[in-house]
């Protein structure tokens, strides 16, 4: 069965690794094969595959990188994630859903909560003790204000560790 496209949005170097070495700390190993990434869509259809690659670069290319700040931590049960505060990107991810209207799963039909995942698959006891842990740190990430996503990235699943296809700078001067 053909494996779908996902999209995510690039964070910058400094909070990419950051939330990389906590994901590394806290996530299990043996199911840990991505990177710190913020998921804007869950699965696009291969089908789909060509309209991406057209389309996806003129989007960035059109828009300024979208900002986004550390609001805190998210409680995902068995898990934890930093949650962010995204308003321009939850925007160009609506003008991303609109264009491909109809073509969209159910997951993907509702708005999301921007995060990057740092634990996930744990007992509910061990994420509130990461969760519990992270929030002071965290308060550093919130005083440093805004960052700026830099890119969309288009990957595909493989099962286990994803294959990117594209990656899209932002280049463009038009706000959301």
């Amino acid at each position: 069965m053909p494996q779908p496209f996902i999209l995510t949005a690039a964070l910058p170097p400094d909070l990419a690794g950051w939330a990389e070495g906590l994901r590394r700390a806290h996530y299990p190993v043996e199911k840990n094969h991505l990177h710190a990434h913020v998921t804007l869509f869950h699965s696009f259809a291969p089908s789909l595959l060509e309209e991406l690659r057209d389309f996806l670069p003129r989007i960035a290319g059109e828009f300024a990188a979208p900002e986004g700040a550390v609001k805190g931590v998210m409680d995902l049960g068995k898990g934890t994630a930093i949650a962010l505060e995204a308003p321009q990107l939850l925007a160009l991810r609506e003008g991303i859903a609109e264009h491909f209207h109809g073509s969209l799963t159910a997951q993907d039909l509702y708005e999301p909560r921007p995060h990057i995942t740092i634990q996930n698959k744990v007992t509910k006891e061990e994420a509130r003790s990461l969760q519990a842990s992270l929030a002071p740190v965290l308060t550093q990430w919130m005083a440093k204000g805004r960052f700026a996503f830099t890119a969309l990235e288009l990957w595909h699943y493989r099962g286990g560790p994803w294959e990117r296809v594209k990656t899209c700078a932002f280049r463009g001067r038009a706000r959301l």
